[in-house]
């Protein structure tokens, strides 16, 4: 029986691909050479019905779109320069929609530091964008997912679990709306209109603490499988130290609840991060970060005060799509 995608996975069947292509090193954004510095791209699909909860405005999504791919410029510790749009437009949609998809991105990429340079448009049975970031960092400043070294220390940005607490929201809200609560109308904010972290990782590349980032967008555990396999190191995270969105209590059933959307919900766009111990004071001058675990030599593994458990990589799977 044939091999299924859905069977093998969005990572694994990422991996198949650029063995075909011949891309040994995978990170947030492709890089080219420009004399002293690096062009940066990234590019980044999204759909109506996968990606984007009933509740979303025309707004929120045209945001969104430029928030994901200024998130992957933001984790190379880049300057964006502009972004491209492709989008697929079912025929039948109403103009005023289209306007606020738009109208959305402009608004997310005008907030960044950044505008939308063009694209293309096309008639699609479903809604679907296409964005590419455009981005330029210094050779010497660079981030990359590989770098990190056994005892370095692992820091994150923000608070984690507040996206995914906002999909529970929202999935829960479908056809009946979210009501004026500031805390549920907040977490889905969360989610639906993303802060891509680009002063962050701008101050972080600058400061030369960092030895290792990436955009956790998929989730805590996901991103620290991937930083593990490009810098061929393991990691050791601290329960107690982990900073779960204070909002997340309102929606989680529990602390584990709570403790498990932070580990593995993704859409926090938060940027996860390696630096050297003696470097933390530069790091902490950059920007406001967590320290919430070491760079071990192998294995993701979570200490808290029961003992120690090795995470799964689970986290959002585009080829398998829970909830969405």
């Amino acid at each position: 029986m044939a091999q299924r995608c859905e069977d093998l996975g969005e990572r694994r069947l990422v991996r198949r691909v650029a063995e075909i292509l011949g891309i040994s090193e995978r990170d947030d954004c492709a890089m080219v050479e420009d004399g002293e510095n690096y062009l940066v791209w990234t590019t980044d699909m999204l759909h109506r019905r996968a990606d984007f909860p009933e509740i979303a405005t025309g707004w929120q999504i045209g945001w969104m779109a430029a928030a994901v791919n200024l998130s992957d410029v933001a984790a190379m510790g880049a300057l964006p320069t502009g972004l491209l749009f492709a989008a697929g437009i079912p025929p039948g949609t109403e103009v005023e929609y289209v306007e606020e998809i738009f109208a959305g991105m402009k608004d997310c990429a005008r907030t960044f530091g950044t505008r939308i340079l063009g694209g293309d448009l096309d008639s699609c049975d479903e809604l679907t964008l296409v964005g590419t970031a455009l981005g330029r960092v210094e050779r010497d400043r660079v981030l990359r997912r590989r770098g990190a070294r056994p005892g370095d220390l692992l820091c994150t940005t923000g608070t984690l679990g507040g996206a995914g607490a906002g999909l529970r929201v929202a999935l829960e809200a479908e056809g009946k709306g979210i009501g004026s609560d500031p805390g549920l109308v907040a977490l889905t904010r969360r989610l639906l209109e993303p802060s891509p972290r680009m002063a962050e990782g701008r101050a972080l590349a600058l400061s030369g603490a960092a030895t290792s980032m990436m955009d956790n967008s998929d989730g805590l555990v996901l991103s620290l499988y991937e930083l593990a396999e490009a810098s061929g190191v393991g990691f050791l995270l601290q329960e107690e130290m982990i900073p779960i969105d204070p909002l997340v209590a309102l929606v989680a059933e529990d602390r584990e609840d709570a403790l498990d959307l932070a580990l593995t919900a993704g859409g926090d766009f938060e940027l996860v991060f390696t630096l050297r111990s003696d470097r933390i004071g530069d790091a902490a001058d950059a920007c406001g970060l967590a320290v919430i675990g070491t760079v071990a030599e192998e294995g993701v593994i979570l200490a808290s005060a029961e003992g120690t458990e090795e995470l799964r990589p689970r986290g959002y799977d585009q080829m398998k799509r829970p909830g969405r």
